[in-house]
């Protein structure tokens, strides 16, 4: 998959594209007359107006044929078309992406020793290191026995065999099980995904991720052409799981402060909920020992 399939010109035009169809012409003021429309949602002609500029400036936009629009168009198209802060950064990051530059070879991602010291402390609450990529770098007993039980604790110790949620979500059989609320789960990890794609247009892995996923996943395929874009940092996700039952978490994601796009993922229950007794019968089943993997050595 071309990079420029996720974060390129035409992800440009596909992104205002989805956004126009979204609305229609009552919805911003304007007046249809009841005349039958040949394309769901606003006309380009309607969008220019609405953001103050020529059509022919929309449609070189739209065709990925202008690059480098101002930041008054930009902001001018966000309001017409009624973004979102995410979906606003997101046009920023398609409209005006950085310049591509070659990347040396880097070694494969690692959690840094304190965020494993963090994880181990925290022994009580399901709690993951996520990558940028959304691969899971590492986890304490009890994340790994909500999340992923079926595969190898020391698994994301070892690069080729690391669990990547997104990944799992999709292609993986015992995953699919776990989310009772399928749909918004999918929906959620796609627009997540849309917002890592836009902050790392150059990161061929995770090109490569999306490709795989598109070409693997007739679902993932069509939520992608959707372009919905949301950095879902926290909320509540609800689990079916095989050995505890149901389970409605709230979680955060919470970015490291060194730049590298590193996370960490932690689920919660309210005190005296079922969902917290359920947690505490996982950490029953799977034993007293929290342990974290070792940090590797360089």
């Amino acid at each position: 998959m071309d990079a420029s399939a996720a974060t390129g010109p035409s992800a440009l035009g596909d992104f205002l594209r989805t956004r126009r169809a979204r609305l229609q012409p009552e919805d911003v003021g304007l007046v249809s007359y009841g005349a039958r429309r040949r394309v769901p949602g606003l006309r380009r002609e309607e969008l220019a107006q609405l953001a103050g500029v020529s059509v022919a400036y929309y449609t070189r936009l739209e065709q990925g044929q202008s690059h480098n629009a101002s930041e008054g168009v930009l902001d001018a198209l966000a309001r017409a078309l009624r973004l979102t802060p995410d979906e606003r950064a997101h046009l920023r990051q398609l409209a005006r992406p950085t310049p591509s530059r070659r990347r040396p070879a880097v070694r494969p991602d690692a959690a840094r020793p304190g965020v494993r010291q963090l994880l181990a402390a925290v022994e009580g609450v399901p709690a993951l290191a996520l990558g940028p990529r959304f691969e899971v770098l590492a986890w304490n007993r009890l994340g790994h026995a909500l999340i992923a039980g079926h595969l190898d604790f020391d698994s994301p110790s070892r690069p080729p065999d690391r669990p990547n949620t997104q990944r799992l979500l999709f292609l993986d059989p015992h995953t699919r099980e776990l989310y009772p609320q399928r749909e918004e789960e999918t929906r959620r990890a796609v627009a997540s995904l849309r917002v890592a794609a836009g902050q790392r247009p150059d990161d061929q892995q995770l090109t490569e991720l999306i490709g795989e996923l598109s070409m693997k996943s007739t679902e993932f395929s069509g939520l992608w052409s959707r372009h919905v874009v949301n950095n879902c940092a926290f909320g509540t996700k609800h689990f079916h799981h095989p050995l505890v039952g149901e389970l409605a978490l709230d979680f955060e994601m919470m970015q490291t402060p060194d730049g590298s796009g590193q996370g960490v993922l932690m689920f919660s229950a309210p005190a005296g909920s079922p969902s917290e007794a359920a947690l505490r019968l996982l950490a029953a089943e799977r034993g007293p020992d929290v342990r974290v993997l070792e940090p590797q050595r360089p």
